[in-house]
């Protein structure tokens, strides 16, 4: 997966280096579950980079909601390699995206971007549906880094007032 590209490591080297979350997106390329990326909420203004090699690859200003679960973003950074395919297969079933530096899978582009009317997809018509694990976001504000194999957190649900206990009063 990472022949022709500037970064070379072994098999072994990518094991050791990233987590098991991060090895299965960009060196197998695997798929992480929808909503479990810390950044798929994150909206500072920064620089999303590949967790393998740190290119960067997407600008937090392209970042958008699409309400599909993953960072969804509308245009890219040089970083960002769209693998050539025929422009059916990528009009219904999108393009695979790796990072140009290390050949790490990042996801897929789709032309699909006129749906979210109101985004910066609906200007460039793409979106590029990215698994949060495979990037690190770099914020401009010198702020420490987010590693995107992080969860979210979890929300506390209220409960509706009439679940909750009784309130006691003591004497």
């Amino acid at each position: 997966r990472s022949e022709g590209y500037a970064v070379q490591r072994t098999e072994r080297e990518w094991a050791y280096i990233l987590s098991g979350s991060q090895y299965n997106i960009l060196r197998q390329g695997g798929t992480e579950r929808q909503n479990s990326s810390i950044l798929e909420g994150e909206d500072r203004e920064g620089k999303f980079r590949c967790a393998g090699c740190a290119t960067p690859l997407f600008a937090s200003a392209a970042k958008f909601h699409s309400g599909t679960g993953w960072p969804s973003f509308a245009t890219v950074l040089a970083g960002v390699e769209i693998e050539n395919v025929n422009p059916v297969q990528a009009g219904l079933l999108g393009a695979e995206i790796r990072c140009a530096t290390c050949g790490g899978h990042l996801g897929d582009v789709f032309s699909d971007g006129k749906l979210y009317v109101g985004t910066p997809a609906f200007a460039s018509g793409k979106r590029y549906c990215v698994d949060g694990a495979a990037l690190i976001f770099k914020p401009s504000d010198g702020s420490d880094d987010v590693f995107g194999d992080l969860s979210p957190p979890i929300k506390k649900k209220e409960m509706p007032d009439f679940l909750s206990p009784p309130k006691i009063n003591a004497k």
